[in-house]
């Protein structure tokens, strides 16, 4: 278990996104992509509660990747939870699913009737500060077949998530993911786009990302 985050203590709590109806979707404008944010879809007490709860009851891991024949340590941890037979891969790195918590069902549950899917798998991040981050990339392994879709909820404090186009060159676009957001992001968009949480020198607070999948199983 991580340790305990002392962000509530003496009163202090995280800035609320911008107030705005808790349904109401902004579509973002991208050549060959498909994203719809809702910036507060969680309130900030609701966020406040289930950021606690996951930044404590997470079985976070620090992965490493192998790079010119070195181990290096990702800069986040991470967990992977769904259904059985759920497993993933991505840079090398084998997830093998734990079962879902009822933290996590409440969050799927939320989120899947604006999808128009049912997710069977999550992938979380936790960025600890600034120097924590994840490189371009788009989320378009084998196991998530086409026109991949991602539900994409954040909790704790806001980071940018910046967008290219891979051919595009001059195509690119980003957006502040805040306490309680959700970005849905769908069609050919893993296809076409890259996208990254960029490393900052700035003083942040922790940061955990969920990203809702479907996986593709033989069962």
């Amino acid at each position: 278990m991580y340790k305990q985050l002392n962000l509530w203590e003496n009163g202090e709590t995280l800035e609320p996104a911008t107030v705005q109806s808790q349904i109401t979707p902004q579509n973002l404008i991208l050549p060959d992509g498909d994203l719809v944010i809702y910036p507060n879809l969680f309130d900030t007490t609701e966020s406040d509660q289930l950021f606690y709860e996951l930044y404590n009851n997470t079985h976070w891991r620090q992965d490493a990747i192998k790079l010119y024949g070195k181990s290096i340590p990702l800069p986040r941890l991470t967990a992977w939870y769904g259904d059985r037979g759920t497993s993933y891969t991505y840079s090398g790195i084998e997830m093998n699913p734990e079962p879902w918590t009822s933290i996590l069902l409440q969050i799927k549950s939320k989120i899947e009737p604006l999808s128009n899917v049912k997710f069977n798998s999550v992938l979380l991040n936790l960025y600890r500060d600034g120097k924590d981050g994840v490189s371009w990339h788009s989320d378009d392994e084998p196991e998530l077949g086409n026109n991949t879709v991602i539900g994409s909820v954040s909790f704790g404090d806001t980071r940018r998530f910046m967008f290219r186009h891979k051919s595009k060159k001059y195509a690119s676009q980003e957006v502040n993911l805040t306490h309680g957001s959700f970005l849905l992001m769908r069609g050919t968009t893993q296809q076409f786009w890259q996208h990254q949480i960029p490393k900052t020198s700035k003083p942040v607070k922790p940061r955990i990302n969920l990203t809702f999948r479907v996986i593709i199983t033989s069962t």
